[in-house]
């Protein structure tokens, strides 16, 4: 489950620091799945912050749009 208080930095960060260790294969077969796994989880959360941002930056902009035509 992922925290309430996890930011996109913070989530990037972590999933940055999984890939070196899986690249420099410093991490153990019996980690592996599990770091897989919140790699997995940690894509998710950035997608979706990622979706949430554009939808309200769109949502601001189309704003911005509207009180010009006026």
């Amino acid at each position: 489950m992922m925290e309430e208080k996890l930011t996109y930095e913070a989530a990037w960060s972590e999933l940055t620091a999984i890939s070196k260790e899986i690249e420099n294969e410093t991490i153990s077969v019996d980690e592996l799945a599990s770091k897989v796994k919140r790699a997995s989880e940690l894509i998710a959360f950035c997608q979706g912050r990622l979706k949430a941002t554009e939808a309200e930056v769109g949502k601001i902009i189309d704003g911005m749009e509207n009180q010009q035509k006026e």
